[in-house]
């Protein structure tokens, strides 16, 4: 009897137990995602060989410029329109202060790629390829009067190397929390568990960024052929004008790269626009950047 007892209270504390877990869940998780209130674009989507790109109009009309917007990792072309993205704000802040907004292409290899010159690596050669499709796809928009960058995360990093490596093409480059860092994906370990220390990094997130490079570049001269910190070198009072962002708390550790980055710019004579923010990884100041894309 004493057994079945304890049996009984035992299996009512697992049930009361479970029980106030889910009920402590279902009454206090997110109900809803804060949207924004804006009009969408008008929007038509491509596919050229393996790139996939959406062109979204503003129904009121655009401008001459056009903004290549190449998204951030486990996005999709899609995301211009995306009510509870920064995106979104952009295209709300453009509308309340009746700002000309110019067309925006975004551009997509799949939810992860890096735009890297032909090399070694098998998966290299994809920075090529869209300067290749730039006239398919401007015979569908109409030829910009200039062209601008816009990235996040992947995508800034991704532009970054673009219109770095090709600054003729492009007018001005805003590049959003980018993967820079001082370290190349090829430092020895304690090299890259100081930077980790010094940047507050989370090194999961480091090991999935070091992988993701050497899927692209298989050794440091060819990371130094994408690498930010080194194409800026070259640069001069030609080159894109720069915007560049990053939060305080990145948990990709961007932060110190970035910083370093828009310090080396505006020593070569390069326009820039660095704006430091209080946040983690993303946090975007949406007024100076909406200014900054659709500004003469």
């Amino acid at each position: 009897m004493k057994k079945k007892l304890l049996i009984f209270f035992f299996l009512l504390i697992v049930f009361l137990l479970i029980g106030g877990y889910y009920s402590c869940n279902y009454f206090t998780r997110r109900t809803g995602d804060q949207k924004v209130n804006f009009i969408p674009s008008q929007s038509q989507h491509f596919t050229s060989g393996n790139l996939k790109y959406t062109i979204y109009r503003a129904e009121n009309g655009v401008g001459d410029d056009v903004v290549y917007h190449l998204h951030g990792r486990n996005l999709e072309p899609s995301i211009w329109n995306d009510d509870t993205y920064f995106t979104s704000l952009v295209q709300s802040y453009w509308q309340r202060t009746s700002i000309k907004a110019p067309t925006v292409v975004v551009v997509s290899y799949g939810p992860v790629w890096l735009l890297t010159p032909k090399n070694s690596q098998e998966e290299s050669g994809l920075l090529d390829d869209f300067i290749a499709r730039l006239p398919e796809i401007e015979s569908k928009v109409g030829t910009p009067r200039r062209r601008v960058l816009l990235g996040e995360s992947m995508g800034g990093l991704n532009v970054l190397i673009l219109g770095l490596s090709r600054p003729e093409l492009f007018f001005k480059i805003a590049s959003l929390c980018p993967g820079v860092y001082l370290e190349s994906p090829f430092s020895d370990y304690s090299t890259q568990r100081a930077a980790m220390k010094r940047t507050g990094a989370d090194p999961k997130i480091i090991y999935g960024v070091t992988q993701l490079a050497k899927k692209y570049v298989s050794n440091d001269e060819e990371w130094k052929a994408i690498n930010p910190i080194s194409l800026i070198e070259r640069a001069d009072d030609s080159y894109p004008e720069l915007y560049l962002s990053c939060g305080l708390y990145d948990n990709y550790g961007n932060f110190e790269g970035t910083e370093a980055l828009a310090d080396l710019a505006i020593k070569r004579g390069i326009k820039t626009v660095w704006r430091p923010l209080y946040g983690g990884h993303c946090a975007i100041d949406v007024s100076s950047l909406a200014d900054f894309l659709a500004s003469n």
